[in-house]
């Protein structure tokens, strides 16, 4: 058996183990990847980067079906299998680059620092060393001084229902499709799920379904944005069934019997062609060989950490394996921190606080920091401002008032930031102004000295601010329907 020697070897090549591996390799080590999968992982093939290529194809297509802007564009129509191409386009370019990345790193003969990459199931034999059975049947054996382990995770299987990949899918499966459903139930209102139902609706070429076991869809958030969001999806189609389980399917040859029950006691049948069950993710690590090593899961499957990213003596983790959000940001940044605490150049901690996040919806909305809830939870005295973009100029120049701003600050005499939510055009860009300010503790005295230009998005935080200090120019008083402020503090305060 053939033994190679590392400085670090990284176990998976997805967003968590591909930033670990560079900035390994920025410290002059000698760095091996192991991948058994795709290269890229999740972050780019079955997961984001090709979810969102058909978010941002979907959304082109609403926008050509509208007529209320003064124009109408005819015969539109729309090919999942063309559709399925350019996803696959945007999936295969991030993939070459990554490629193409390590291959120029790749130096066979470099005395300082090298970069390989091994494709292959790696798994753990004892302490410092993994066996490795590659793509062609051959198997090697690679010891290392460290290893970051970063194999990801997968679909959550359905209690009772079995994936067939064809008919009963995860979102594994959804580049494997050949055409548009005709129907479709989309099991999980969790993010996913609304923005796997907003991407399908949006083509208008599915019924959707989509199951909520509770009351309101992405129930983590506070009750106004959770609304905003379940409004949204029941305007582009989306049929939302709260408060129910599902009982049985059956499936015939031309579609699958649904049985639903809601938890006021009646029934629903309903008839769709394919079932998407998206009820989160697990981590992958049942092929790792942990018990090799001496390292254990805990009761969710993960990894646990320290504070360095740290598992054992010279085992690091990081990504979803580790079991913090689930987000490529998440896995970059835990990546990155793993290769320098095992240098020893850690200079400030993990933050997890201020993590900014997009929901693909439509529109998209965006999130930072503390919602209500958990402000509330936490027993943090606050004032939040809740501004339609029906106030805000730019939004009514692009004819898309259906947005929002809601700024959570601390209720004292100059208030800091603790969270955001923003929906709408340039959402996201929106919640980065606000990241920044919240990372240096901005407070908002100091944010109103900055000016914003003319007509901008973001002069809607600019008067939530103002509204905050009760110097806006819009007044809530006078629009009561596009804007609501009010504060809350714990009881006995």
């Amino acid at each position: 058996m053939k033994k190679l020697k590392y400085d670090v070897c990284v176990i998976g090549c997805g967003s968590a183990g591909f930033a670990a591996a560079m900035r390994s390799y920025d410290f002059n080590n000698h760095v091996c990847i192991v991948e058994g999968n795709k290269v890229g992982g999740a972050g780019i093939a079955d997961g984001a980067l090709s979810s969102k290529t058909m978010w941002e194809l979907s959304k082109d297509f609403a926008i050509a079906k509208r007529v209320d802007r003064g124009y109408r564009a005819s015969n539109l129509s729309v090919d999942y299998e063309k559709v399925r191409d350019n996803v696959f386009s945007a999936v295969r370019e991030k993939e070459y680059q990554i490629r193409s990345q390590i291959e120029t790193f790749s130096k066979k003969d470099a005395s300082v620092k090298s970069l390989t990459l091994i494709e292959g199931w790696g798994s753990f034999t004892k302490e410092k060393t993994l066996r490795v059975i590659k793509d062609d049947g051959t198997t090697l054996e690679i010891e290392a001084k460290n290893f970051i382990v970063a194999s990801g995770s997968h679909p959550r299987k359905h209690p009772t229902l079995e994936v067939d990949g064809e008919r009963v899918i995860t979102s594994d499966h959804i580049l494997k499709l050949k055409k548009f459903p005709k129907e479709i139930l989309i099991i999980g209102a969790g993010v996913v799920g609304c923005e796997f139902a907003t991407i399908f609706a949006d083509f208008g070429q599915t019924k959707v379904h989509l199951l909520d076991s509770q009351e309101r869809v992405i129930p983590f958030e506070d009750d106004d944005v959770s609304d905003y969001a379940n409004k949204m999806l029941e305007d582009i189609g989306v049929s939302i069934h709260h408060k129910a389980s599902l009982r049985e399917i059956k499936k015939h040859e031309t579609h699958i019997d649904v049985t639903l029950d809601y938890k006021d006691g009646h029934t629903d049948v309903i008839s769709v062609d394919t079932i998407l069950i998206s009820i989160g993710r697990v981590p992958s690590v049942k092929k790792l060989g942990l018990e090799n090593i001496g390292v254990s899961t805990n009761e969710r499957g993960v990894l646990v950490t320290d504070d360095n990213c740290k598992v054992c003596d010279n085992v690091y983790a990081a990504g979803d394996i580790s079991g913090h959000n689930a987000l490529v940001n998440v896995a970059e940044m835990e990546g990155r921190f793993a290769a320098k605490a095992i240098e020893g150049k850690i200079t400030f901690p993990l933050r997890y606080r201020n993590m900014s996040t997009i929901m693909f919806f439509n529109p998209e909305i965006s999130a930072i920091g503390l919602n209500e809830k958990e402000c509330r939870e936490k027993g943090i005295a606050y004032k939040v401002v809740f501004y339609k973009h029906n106030l805000v100029s730019r939004a009514i120049a692009m004819r898309e008032t259906s947005g929002f701003f809601k700024i959570i600050v601390t209720n004292e005499k100059d208030p800091q930031v603790l969270g955001m939510r923003a929906a709408g055009p340039q959402s996201a860009a929106s919640i980065m102004y606000i990241a920044t300010l919240m990372d240096h503790n901005t407070s908002l005295g100091e944010i109103m000295k900055t000016v914003h230009p003319h007509p901008s998005i973001t002069e809607g935080i600019q008067e939530c601010i103002r509204i905050l200090l009760g110097k806006s120019i819009f007044k809530p008083e006078a629009f009561p329907q596009f804007v609501s402020f009010k504060s809350w503090t714990p009881k006995g305060d």
